[in-house]
């Protein structure tokens, strides 16, 4: 199957985001099943995407977590409009996340067979 998680709140502060995530790595578990996963991060989300995030000794890392899916083949789209307001850049997304918009959104949204918003 096919799985676009929409992911709303920040890294850190509140826990849905990495619940998303969490959720999004169990089903990439398993490769002979064949899920296909693309996380898109849009508002507080979008610092999920930030690169060298530090946090304490035994606290989760988001940042790392994305790295994971990206490495199990999951698409990671990040609202561009939304980096933008929070003073990202592009250059310092996670390596392998990309720039998107709610053109990418739609896109992603009609090759789903499931749609998960946390």
């Amino acid at each position: 199957m096919k799985y676009l998680f929409i992911l709303n709140d920040p890294p850190y502060g509140t826990e849905r985001s990495y619940n998303g995530i969490r959720h999004a790595r169990e089903l990439l578990k398993d490769k002979d099943v064949g899920n296909e996963v693309h996380v898109f991060l849009i508002g507080d989300a979008a610092a999920c995407a930030k690169s060298g995030q530090k946090v304490p000794q035994g606290y989760y890392n988001v940042e790392s977590m994305l790295q994971m899916l990206i490495h199990h083949g999951a698409g990671i789209g990040v609202c561009g409009t939304c980096i933008d307001a929070r003073g990202i850049a592009e250059t310092d997304l996670v390596t392998g996340a990309r720039r998107g918009s709610m053109a990418l959104l739609a896109e992603w949204t009609m090759w789903a067979d499931k749609l998960i918003v946390y």
